[in-house]
């Protein structure tokens, strides 16, 4: 099953995808409203809005965190020059940075003018989770999703820490829709690609992760309680546009796709706004 959350006739829906379909369900409430109850509403009847016409939300709205992992493959913490973690490195987004498919990506740019993209598998928890061995983490993931890490770079390696540069609002594209967890066999196993403008600047394969989705849920319910509705971005592969020679970063009218292997494609168009 594929959820997405969409606005439709002046409410917030969620709804199932259905082919090139989306068949809303009869009730008024979150998406992250059904995962803490654990049922799945009846559809309306009669009812379908095709995918091209819809006006998508991020699949989970307000989760209690979301947290990222940093140099979560090898190429990336090789092309970044830096030594391969141990333990997974943990920061977060704030869950304002949350924006939806085909919605701007936007930043002033008197603020930040090296922004960059990050292709990532999100996972959605689907039950509260404290000290969980890696063998149970499957247990209480939801499902998944596509992520977009955006991240301003200046701001990230001036600070010296990274919560500014990877949250500022909408630097968290989500979506289109979540693939629950029982359709999706492994997602350790999924071609991942980001484009930007139709040009392939990412393309690799959650194989590649270096702590495995069980192992990270694992990993971060020893350290935090982790709810429904939490999303974990696991990281991103090689291609970053910090690290091209020359550096590549994003610009004004960009279209940037995160694309996952049996999710979907995440799209979103950019907005850089001058206040000079």
């Amino acid at each position: 099953m594929k959820l997405a959350q969409i606005f439709y006739q002046n409410r917030l829906c969620v709804a199932e995808v259905v082919g090139e379909e989306l068949l809303p369900f009869n009730f008024d409430g979150y998406m992250i409203e059904i995962i803490q109850k654990d049922q799945y509403p009846d559809r309306i009847e009669n009812l379908s809005i095709p995918i091209q016409s819809a006006a998508f939300f991020p699949p989970i709205l307000n989760p209690s965190k979301i947290l990222a992992i940093g140099l979560n493959y090898m190429d990336h913490a090789s092309e970044g020059n830096v030594e391969i973690p141990k333990t997974p490195l943990v920061f977060s987004k704030f869950p304002s940075s949350l924006t939806a498919h085909k919605q701007y990506i936007r930043w002033e740019t008197s603020i930040t003018k090296k922004v960059d993209y990050e292709a990532e598998l999100a996972v959605i928890i689907g039950k509260t989770v404290k000290n969980c061995p890696v063998n149970y983490a499957n247990n209480y993931i939801w499902g998944y999703t596509c992520a977009n890490d955006v991240s301003a770079r200046d701001l990230q390696f001036g600070d010296g820490q990274w919560v500014r540069g990877k949250s500022l609002d909408t630097f968290c594209p989500l979506g289109p829709w979540v693939v629950l967890k029982d359709e999706l066999e492994s997602p350790n196993s999924l071609d991942i690609q980001c484009r930007v403008n139709g040009q392939i600047m990412q393309k690799s394969n959650t194989d590649k992760m270096i702590f495995s989705v069980p192992e990270l849920v694992s990993f971060l319910s020893y350290h935090f309680t982790l709810y429904p509705g939490d999303i974990i971005l696991t990281g991103t592969p090689e291609g970053v546009g910090a690290f091209r020679k020359p550096p590549f970063y994003l610009k004004d009218g960009d279209i940037v796709e995160v694309e996952i292997e049996s999710i979907g494609c995440l799209s979103n168009p950019t907005v850089a706004k001058s206040s000079d």
